[in-house]
């Protein structure tokens, strides 16, 4: 919420703010509690690189964490700043991550191996350059929820196929985590009047991203398990600290 405070980042030129009082603890960060909100995903993240690099899965899920810490570190600037560039590195970031879950849900059965990161490259590219000069607002929210519909239908094939109980709990929170962290951040766009107005604010922009830094965990997490019953790794979900889940596999020796 604008509130006439210099800053050191000058006037807001992002087209969208959320419902946190701008620079209430620093000139220097825009939304205090929207920034540090995502440390979570950039942890969460790591420790799913490390796995993956740690066990050898395939670099598509090496990317897939990095880019999920990418996604952190762009929502952090823009939170930060509240400028228009910084807001580019949040959204774009935001299509090329769900791009790469499109070929990681659908490249197992996809006939034309090249055909499909292909066109999944030169579509986000293009996104990019076309974002560069336009301001798409509620056009890049529809165009971002079509894209996670599309999917849906893999994911619930993955789901329907997973006999592991443990893999289909971590397919459970994914859904949680996504429905209740959509509900903060509702809550937190259409009644942020009354919500400005209460003694205490809850945050609901803020906990929209530790809700969703778990959901892309356990996203990954899942989309990993599945990978490895596909190759015959024979997984098993173990949990870090009894608490975070992770895919452990046994790689043939021939692999």
């Amino acid at each position: 919420m604008a509130d006439g405070i210099s800053s050191f980042w000058g006037p807001v030129t992002s087209t969208i703010e959320c419902c946190e009082k701008n620079y209430a603890y620093s000139s220097y960060i825009a939304e205090f509690y929207n920034t540090i909100s995502n440390v979570p995903g950039i942890l969460l993240a790591l420790i799913g690189l490390v796995n993956a690099l740690r066990q050898r899965f395939e670099k598509r899920f090496s990317i897939l964490h990095i880019s999920n810490m990418i996604l952190a570190i762009g929502s952090m600037l823009y939170h930060a700043t509240l400028q228009h560039v910084q807001q580019q590195s949040d959204e774009t970031p935001m299509v090329w991550e769900i791009l790469l879950y499109m070929y990681i849900l659908y490249s197992p059965d996809w006939h034309y191996r090249s055909t499909m990161p292909t066109f999944l490259f030169l579509y986000g590219a293009a996104f990019a350059a076309v974002h560069a000069f336009l301001r798409f607002g509620i056009g890049f929210k529809v165009h971002y929820v079509v894209l996670c519909l599309l999917c849906i239908p893999r994911m619930y094939k993955y789901y329907i196929h997973t006999e592991d109980t443990a893999a289909k709990r971590i397919a459970k929170w994914y859904v949680a985590t996504i429905l209740v962290g959509s509900v903060c951040w509702f809550c937190d766009r259409v009644f942020c009047e009354r919500i400005s107005q209460w003694p205490v604010n809850p945050q609901g922009h803020a906990l929209w991203h530790v809700f969703m830094s778990f959901n892309s965990y356990c996203a990954n997490t899942f989309l990993m398990f599945c990978r490895a019953q596909q190759r015959g790794w024979n997984p098993k979900v173990k949990y870090f600290l009894g608490v975070l889940p992770y895919v452990k596999i046994e790689k043939p020796k021939t692999q």
